[in-house]
This record gives C-alpha cells, sequence and structure tokens, in this order.
C-alpha cells in the first residue's frame, strides 16, 4: 500500500526538480515514490534531496524541499511512498 507523504508545491521545468511539501513522514535518497496528478502518473527512485540549495540524504516530516525527477510534475500532484513488499 502506498502511502501519500505529501505534494508537489511548484516545478522547475529547466532543471527538472520539483518543490515537495513532506508531511507524513520522512523521505530518504534511495526511497522509491510515486507522484500522481491529474494526467500522469509514474513511479522513480529519488537520487537527490535538497533544502535551501544544500544537498541532504533525508528530509524530516514537515519540511520542504527540493528533489530532482524523471518527468514533469504539476503543482499539487501527490507524493507517494511506495511501500516494499
Amino acid at each position: 500500500m502506498d502511502i501519500q507523504i505529501g505534494k508537489v508545491t511548484h516545478y522547475y521545468d529547466k532543471i527538472g526538480v520539483a518543490v515537495v511539501d513532506v508531511v507524513k513522514q520522512p523521505l530518504k535518497v534511495g526511497d522509491t515514490v510515486k507522484i500522481s496528478g491529474h494526467d500522469s502518473e509514474f513511479t522513480q527512485a529519488v537520487g537527490s534531496l535538497q533544502i535551501e540549495h544544500e544537498k541532504v540524504p533525508k528530509v524530516a516530516a514537515g519540511t520542504t524541499c527540493g528533489m530532482k525527477v524523471d518527468q514533469p510534475v504539476k503543482e499539487g500532484d501527490a507524493l507517494y511512498l511506495v511501500s516494499q513488499k
């Protein structure tokens, strides 16, 4: 079962980075996430996280961070943590 842990608040298309509000639980590099929006959905591994332009290995719940994404996303898209079976 996938758990919604945040949402996209902004997307920088030139550099392929989504600004994400992480609200439910921590997110770390290496986690598998699903980003789901009105017209698209994809799954990817988290390869890079940044807070205030500094690379970090993980972010705590209640934090806003930048995350490199494989495909374009839109404001309001939901971020889900994909559970490992």
